[in-house]
């Protein structure tokens, strides 16, 4: 599998995208202001991630997407693991993840590549999403941000 960063020229890969955030103005709103970069095996985006700077010196990972089909495969993680090193090669001291509390398997895996718990912002998806989401038979309401120093 090779991660790159997606050409100006290619369209972002939505479908994937939009597994991973179900808003498409949110996602269409972000990948414009931020960097996508994709993962291909054998000709085909099999994941996706995107980097957005928020504040000087801190940059957050908006999204992290696998094909359905690829997934528990480890890819996740890799596309995470790369997301940590581009960051850190751009120079930046700190980067940020948002997941819903309802991504259990998603908080499992950024604990694992090093991110900590810093906060919860109550109701995010209640007030920034018009459609209930729901993960894992649990509502997802809250966003639970983490965080890794670089």
């Amino acid at each position: 599998m090779d991660i790159r960063k997606l050409n100006k020229e290619e369209k972002p890969p939505m479908g994937l995208l939009l597994l991973a955030d179900p808003s498409k103005d949110i996602v269409e709103e972000y990948v414009n202001r931020g960097e996508c970069f994709v993962a291909e095996s054998e000709n085909q985006i099999v994941g996706v991630y995107v980097l957005l700077s928020t504040r000087p010196e801190t940059v957050e990972l908006v999204n992290v997407a696998v094909l359905e089909e690829q997934q528990g495969r480890g890819l996740g993680k890799q596309l995470v693991l790369d997301a940590i090193q581009v960051a850190k090669a751009k120079g930046y001291k700190i980067i940020e993840i948002g997941t819903g509390n309802s991504g259990i398997g998603q908080l499992a895996l950024y604990q694992k590549c090093g991110f900590r718990i810093i906060g919860v912002d109550m109701n995010f998806f209640i007030k920034h999403y018009p459609e209930e989401i729901f993960e894992n038979g649990i509502q997802c309401r809250d966003m639970i941000r983490l965080s890794q120093d670089l």
